[in-house]
């Protein structure tokens, strides 16, 4: 191939030779581009992994801190004087409360989503504007 050496001058190459010169350059450009992505892309991948399994370990803690924050609450009531059975019933009752209501929330949100009302309505139109094409008699419709 040619290349341009170190003593070479590149007013004295071909044409061709200067095509084949660049687009070399530019694949191996292209390429050293793309392998910078991949070990870019791969170190924050594994970050990615890596802070995805802390959120996941805090995830577990905060779950076993919340029964054990159950039980002190229950623990709590009897000390003033409630029934063991009904402490822990009050709080299983606090906890149903609390996810109705957020289910109640949820429900609600996702009854508010409009599913891309006004895209569905652009494309409808584009469609019918596509079956047109303008409604001139020497131009066949699109059918479906």
């Amino acid at each position: 191939m040619s290349e341009a050496l170190p003593g070479e001058r590149v007013e004295d190459k071909s044409l061709g030779e200067l095509v084949a010169l660049a687009s070399s350059n530019v694949s191996d450009l292209v390429r050293a581009e793309i392998d910078l992505a991949k070990m870019e892309l791969k170190g924050d991948a594994k970050k990615a992994a890596l802070g995805s399994v802390m959120f996941g370990v805090a995830g577990l803690i905060a779950g076993l801190i919340v029964i054990l924050l159950s039980i002190a609450a229950a623990y709590g009531l009897v000390a003033l004087g409630v029934w063991h059975w009904a402490a822990f019933l009050i709080v299983a009752g606090v906890y149903l409360a609390l996810a109705l209501a957020l289910i109640a929330i949820g429900y609600w949100r996702i009854k508010k989503i409009e599913g891309a009302k006004r895209t569905r309505k652009t494309l409808k139109d584009d469609f019918a504007a596509l079956r047109r094409r303008g409604d001139g008699a020497d131009t066949p419709a699109l059918t479906d």
